[in-house]
């Protein structure tokens, strides 16, 4: 599913009053999670991941995506979970996230995607100080939605800079710094 690029096709002063408050809703494990729309580039079906050695549990490796490389993370082993179990209604949510280098794609991994929903900003509380299954730091916040809550993802801050660093590299076809077995041995 493609979703179109609003931030390009809208002027400036027009991009933060209504579309910061729409939210693309999934699930991970047992959670509803949010990103804003604005992060998300598209949604995939689940297929074809080629892992890549040496790489920390929650990078699941890369796809091809039209001709670019595209890291994939596993955000549920990212926030200390297990890995996420691969189901029929798993997914690849390609977002878009700011690193040193400028916008990257980097797609993550989860268990169902559920909707497009609206959040008035009157409804995000501040994210916790504790309570919560993963760090605060990636929280944005809280939505409330019909007496339940969602988590506000913040995903510019879901990699820290290293593993940016690393993602950014792995989309470039250089991992990430350290040898390969092969070179190992050779050494």
């Amino acid at each position: 599913m493609n979703l179109p690029n609003k931030r390009a096709s809208q002027p400036a002063e027009h991009q933060s009053s209504d579309e910061d408050k729409q939210y693309l809703t999934f699930m991970l494990k047992d959670a509803m999670y949010a990103i804003g729309i604005l992060h998300i580039k598209e949604i995939l079906e689940y297929s074809n991941v080629t892992p890549v050695p040496m790489m920390p549990n929650f990078i699941k490796g890369v796809i091809n995506l039209r001709g670019a490389v595209v890291p994939v993370i596993d955000l549920s082993a990212r926030f200390g979970c297990n890995q996420s179990s691969i189901v029929k209604r798993t997914c690849i949510v390609i977002i878009e996230v700011l690193n040193e280098e400028g916008m990257q794609d980097i797609g993550v991994v989860v268990d169902a995607v559920s909707e497009v929903i609206e959040i008035s900003r009157s409804n995000i509380e501040p994210a916790p100080a504790f309570g919560a299954q993963i760090r605060a730091d990636f929280i944005q916040g809280m939505g409330k939605i019909n007496g339940d809550f969602v988590i506000i993802l913040q995903v510019d801050k879901v990699l820290s800079v290293e593993e940016m660093s690393m993602v950014s590299n792995l989309a470039q076809g250089q991992g990430h710094g350290q040898k390969t077995v092969a070179e190992q041995r050779t050494n």
